[in-house]
């Protein structure tokens, strides 16, 4: 499937944008790209894959107060209170 230059005007009007024709040329081109993409992606067999309700995250690398560049015993004293490896805040929310 692709957009030609009607389905193009017809989309603008409905969403209230008033553009170029310039901009109904490089608009149809984009869209029919994307549709060919989208018809690319349906055409791959996906039967075998599982779906994922909760996919699963690597581990942030950041959440930790020392990395091996910069060990614990290097982070100034001024920082803010910790336990557990985690920064204590105040209480915002009652």
């Amino acid at each position: 499937m692709s957009f030609d230059r009607k389905d193009v005007i017809k989309i603008a009007h409905l969403a209230r944008l008033d553009i170029t024709e310039a901009e109904v040329a490089a608009t149809t081109e984009s869209l029919s790209r994307i549709l060919g993409l989208i018809e690319q992606m349906n055409a791959v067999d996906t039967k075998a894959v599982a779906p994922m309700a909760h996919p699963r995250m690597r581990p942030c690398a950041c959440a930790t107060t020392a990395s091996p560049s910069r060990p614990a015993r290097q982070i100034p004293e001024d920082r803010p209170a910790t336990e557990a490896g985690l920064y204590l805040v105040p209480k915002v929310i009652e």
